[in-house]
């Protein structure tokens, strides 16, 4: 899939396969609420509004209040690439969201994962 199609993804498509990944490992969706959140800038309302409008994966990244600056803290592996080594940009912000998505997945505490 080339980067077109996924920057294309509608968010409200995407954040249920974020929220099934996460609680099928015994996480909470709040919890998915609290990484995107501390990635992003977005605050509940925020998050409820473009849930329930057409917006793209990567307007959701590109329309974000406020990346958190700890965001380049993230390191590891997504989809076999290493997210720190990303050159696209926008592509790096999505990746950073699978990535902690991931850690919330294998139990990491949530400390660890907004890098506090």
């Amino acid at each position: 899939m080339g980067n077109e199609k996924i920057y294309q993804m509608e968010f409200s498509k995407v954040y249920p396969l974020l929220v099934k990944k996460a609680v099928k490992k015994g996480r909470a969706q709040e919890e998915v609420d609290a990484v995107i959140f501390w990635l992003t800038g977005y605050g509940r309302e925020d998050l409820e509004d473009i849930l329930s409008k057409c917006v793209s994966y990567g307007d959701f990244f590109q329309n974000a209040p406020q990346l958190n600056e700890n965001r380049k803290l993230i390191k590891g592996v997504v989809c076999g690439v290493r997210v720190e080594a990303i050159e696209e940009p926008l592509m790096q912000e999505i990746r950073y969201l699978d990535k902690l998505v991931d850690e919330l997945a294998k139990g990491k505490a949530m400390d660890k994962i907004l890098r506090k």
